[in-house]
């Protein structure tokens, strides 16, 4: 096996062919670009042929010289793999590069030969997700649901809500008001708009959908969807404060379920969630209840984990955020 950086000029279909999920997607690599990141391909070769892809990119630490790797949902990499982005990313001045694989809990783990790994004390991804299975009837699909939730679509369809696959500039202008109205109201600070606005620009067309609920020919809810490889995603969602009783929530990830049966998905990964044993009183408690309620099985995920490059300043990077996150949650 041989390991190499991917070039611009290499086929995007076959890199695609290799990707194990949307962030590691060449149009997602060129959305990164865009907003100005450094995004680095890496490819696992056997005799010449493109065997495993591995899409990095690199941040700056503020006021420093010194970057943070990241390797969202890849597959896991080989020894050989790890020792080639960890030299590379000390080229770069990297502290460390954040490795969080696209694999179900098991028995696999990381190992390096040259680099130590260490689980990582700030994942990015949640570990745990609710994944559904697709491949099933849409008449067992919706028999499956929970029974509140399969009242609730259709009370939603007994008050009139409509369900729109609106996969164009229009669409994506809506859901992304009812997203940025949805994180003021819950008082989340994610990505920005311009964030939102390079993604779709890339993925529309191939990777992105965007479906609406509407409830007298007003926008209440909105989804944005990913579909890859045949997974299929649900990434971000927004709704209004309007007309919460018509349960629109509720009949519009049910559309969504059945468009991704529609474009041959076998399966559904609801993109994060609390463990099955999760605290009631957790934020995330409600929207892990929400999902709950189509019957997604609770998956945990391998782990996040730091394959550490300069050890003393990996140390001092840690002590860092955690002053940094202190002095946030005494802000509050």
């Amino acid at each position: 096996m041989s390991v190499k950086i991917i070039p611009d000029d290499f086929d995007h279909n076959l890199f695609n062919s290799k990707a194990s999920h949307p962030l590691q997607s060449w149009e997602w690599g060129e959305a990164r670009k865009q907003m100005g990141i450094e995004v680095v391909r890496v490819g696992e070769f056997r005799n010449d042929e493109l065997v495993n892809i591995f899409q990095l990119t690199f941040h700056q630490i503020p006021k420093t010289k010194y970057k943070v790797g990241y390797l969202p949902r890849s597959v896991i990499p080989s020894s050989e793999v790890l020792n080639f982005i960890a030299e590379y990313g000390k080229k770069k001045n990297a502290v460390f590069i954040k490795i969080e694989p696209n694999i179900i809990n098991s028995k696999l783990k990381l190992q390096a030969t040259d680099y130590k790994i260490e689980e990582s004390p700030h994942p990015l991804f949640p570990s745990w997700t609710q994944i559904l299975d697709l491949t099933k009837s849409e008449d067992e699909l919706f028999k499956n649901l929970k029974s509140k939730t399969r009242y609730n679509v259709r009370l939603a369809l007994k008050k009139g809500v409509d369900i729109k696959e609106e996969s164009d500039e229009k669409g994506f202008k809506i859901f992304l008001k009812l997203y940025f109205d949805t994180c003021k109201r819950q008082k989340y600070f994610g990505h920005n708009q311009e964030y939102h606005k390079k993604i779709w620009n890339n993925l529309k067309d191939k990777i992105a959908h965007i479906l609406i609920a509407y409830f007298n020919n007003t926008p209440i809810a909105a989804y944005e969807l990913f579909n890859f490889n045949g997974v299929y995603y649900y990434p971000y969602g927004g709704s209004s404060d309007q007309y919460r009783n018509t349960m629109a929530a509720n009949l519009l990830m049910w559309e969504a379920i059945k468009l991704g049966k529609k474009l041959g998905a076998k399966s559904f990964d609801l993109w994060g969630t609390l463990p099955p044993d999760y605290d009631p009183t957790d934020p995330w408690a409600g929207f892990t209840r929400f999902k709950e309620g189509y019957n997604a099985q609770f998956v945990e995920m391998i782990g996040s984990y730091d394959l550490v490059i300069n050890k003393n300043l990996y140390w001092i990077y840690n002590f860092s955020f955690k002053l940094r996150q202190l002095y946030l949650n005494l802000k509050k």
